[in-house]
């Protein structure tokens, strides 16, 4: 029998919130730039941040999220959407050229009800894909396995970031 560790989501399973964050963790980010490296932020403008997500489907699964904490798409100011699809094109070219996806999915989940875990700030999903990055092991076991190095691909996205995210 092999054994599948994956640490780092511990917090996430047992519902355990960091005792630092009081409130939204997007704003929490996006408020504290001198922590940028330790959150895994990859790259932050006037209008948004990019970020890499904590708990990711696959790796090299990262967010666009704008500063301003809103929960609803339909109020944001068009150059903040403007600015977040400008920065999903480029993220795009990242994944694809830079990271060797072969494919990148584009998502938002707008409201629990639509299945968002931090439904109080929207955010922009990249997901990059690749063909076999899916087994039974996610289909019948609702299990992921996640087989890289987290801050491996955090430091290979950072050194990328500045070629692509502008």
């Amino acid at each position: 029998m092999q054994y599948l560790y994956a640490p780092w989501r511990t917090d996430y399973i047992t519902g355990k919130k960091d005792e630092k964050i009081d409130g939204c963790v997007f704003c929490h980010i996006s408020s504290h730039p001198e922590l940028d490296e330790k959150n895994h932020v990859l790259y932050r403008d006037d209008f948004c941040f990019v970020v890499m997500n904590r708990y990711p489907y696959t790796p090299g699964h990262f967010m666009i999220i704008p500063h301003e904490h809103t929960d609803a798409l339909e109020t944001v100011e068009p150059d903040i959407w403007l600015r977040m699809s400008a920065l999903a094109q480029q993220g795009v070219a990242m994944l694809k050229e830079g990271f060797g996806a072969e494919g990148v999915n584009l998502g938002m989940n707008l409201g629990a009800a639509a299945g968002a875990g931090i439904a109080e700030h929207i955010h922009l999903h990249l997901v990059p894909r690749f063909s076999r990055d899916t087994n039974f092991i996610t289909t019948i076991g609702h299990t992921r396995v996640y087989g890289t190095d987290f801050q491996k691909i955090y430091e290979k996205l950072k050194k990328l970031t500045p070629q692509y995210l502008i």
